[in-house]
């Protein structure tokens, strides 16, 4: 899978320093690559804990991390690199038939080009109030945008002991906060 994201994409230094192992997983092979993603993210200082991928028929077409601080993008959150990186890829903007694993739960803005690129499912680690216990405030953006329970079955979560410890690792690294 190609890693580049787009416009999302600043580069990265010639001595990226090495992503330290972890001692956790989550249980679907997915959100594992979605956890890896933003692990590489968090260690470069690229953006928050999120990384996205997206996936058709059992099979990765696109991934990406939050690179907010990196591309100077406040746009560029995990689920946004990743559909660009899929709708690339795939060389389509119609992303029917895919689903996205993300390890924390979307924002508006997220959720807007998720439902705009017509992916059917959202499997989601951390929640919106998790989100906000590590510094982002997602949650005063969904309270204006309304209620959740809106999006009827496009938001299911999954593996959120292991997004869980995903923010705890970036809460102890030094950071940018946005």
């Amino acid at each position: 899978m190609n890693r580049k994201h787009l416009s999302c994409e600043a580069g990265s230094a010639p001595d990226t320093p090495e992503i330290p192992a972890c001692d956790y997983r989550a249980e679907n092979p997915f959100m594992n690559l979605a956890i890896a993603e933003a692990r590489t993210g968090i260690h470069l200082g690229h953006g928050g804990p999120f990384g996205a991928v997206v996936v058709r028929d059992g099979t990765v077409i696109g991934s990406g991390h939050n690179m907010v601080l990196v591309a100077h993008d406040s746009t560029c959150h995990g689920e946004i690199a990743a559909i660009r990186n899929a709708e690339q890829h795939l060389g389509t903007h119609d992303l029917s038939g895919c689903e996205l694993y993300t390890t924390g739960e979307p924002c508006p803005m997220c959720l807007a080009a998720i439902m705009w690129a017509n992916i059917g499912r959202v499997y989601y680690g951390a929640t919106i109030h998790d989100n906000a216990l590590i510094g982002f405030r997602d949650e005063v953006f969904d309270r204006m945008f309304g209620d959740r329970r809106a999006f009827g079955d496009l938001l299911v979560p999954l593996d959120r002991e292991a997004c869980l410890r995903l923010f705890g690792e970036y809460r102890n690294l030094p950071k940018t906060l946005y």
